[in-house]
């Protein structure tokens, strides 16, 4: 068993992803709190968005077992809409729940990891940010600053044998329930969704809390399906430099035959990943 004697921390796993996790980490000998706002079978009702809840949810795990080893920050909603139509509720609320939430479950479970010198973090990213998707800004913008969030805390806990870390799940859950379906399109793309398991997602999640990844930190795994895959992270592709400096003018004229050739192609996610899943 990989966790034995550890104490896992779920949130959002009253259903779909979260509760795969919370069951495969139980099986693998982790006692675990499982947090969610709207879940039936949920020891913790604690909303994650707010530094208040984040403290009550980890102090769940310390009343009740001693201590917290692992913390997988998967609570989400969704709040579909175009940028022209978005109102400041449905930016706030997924900022909120998505981006704040991982915040202050993390700030409240860091001080305890760092005293006990260990830990595991497990953030949820997706590709709506990673690569975009149509209606959704306020949960790339979420799921992208996740990322970045993600980076700074492997880095900021590392000394402490604290590992943080992202997944990008595919999965067909009650989140992303709501996704539109009246177009043909929008039709197959759920359809191809729907044979994605939040099952499959579970084993990556004990990996990455176990001792196994003790020197796995500050990266991305996309699970799809049967498909594990390691993302990149932003770096430089290209560089052109002039001595002299540059106008406006001189851009113009040099980038048609250098940084243009290199410009990261303007797709969905949907688009990039065209091929069907694995299942």
């Amino acid at each position: 068993m990989m966790l034995k004697g550890k104490v896992a921390v779920v949130t959002g796993a009253g259903r779909g992803i979260g509760r795969e996790i919370a069951l495969l980490m139980a099986r693998h000998g982790a006692q675990v709190v499982v947090n969610d706002y709207g879940g039936s079978a949920a020891a913790n009702y604690d909303s994650v968005a707010s530094m208040a809840g984040g403290q009550a949810i980890i102090k769940t795990a310390v009343d009740t077992f001693g201590r917290v080893d692992v913390v997988v920050n998967n609570a989400g909603i969704l709040r579909d809409r175009m940028i022209f139509n978005m109102t400041e509720e449905e930016w706030d609320a997924v900022i909120d729940t998505h981006l704040k939430g991982t915040f202050a479950v993390t700030r409240a479970a860091a001080p305890l990891m760092r005293e006990q010198k260990w830990g595991r973090i497990i953030n949820m990213t997706s590709t709506s940010g990673l690569i975009g998707n149509v209606g959704q800004a306020n949960y790339a913008a979420a799921k992208l600053g996740i990322f970045g969030f993600t980076k700074a805390v492997a880095l900021d806990m590392g000394r402490y044998n604290v590992t943080a870390n992202c997944i990008s799940p595919f999965a067909w859950t009650r989140m992303i329930g709501t996704i539109p379906t009246e177009t043909e399109a929008q039709k197959a793309r759920v359809e191809k969704i729907k044979k994605l398991s939040p099952a499959h997602i579970a084993p990556v999640a004990v990996f990455l809390a176990s001792d196994a990844a003790r020197d796995v930190t500050g990266q991305v795994f996309g699970v799809r399906g049967k498909e594990i895959m390691l993302f990149s992270h932003e770096r430089p592709i290209m560089r052109v430099h002039n001595s002299d400096g540059w106008t406006p003018e001189s851009f113009a004229e040099i980038f048609p035959g250098t940084l243009q050739h290199h410009l990261v192609p303007h797709v969905t996610s949907a688009q990039y990943f065209n091929y069907d899943p694995m299942v």
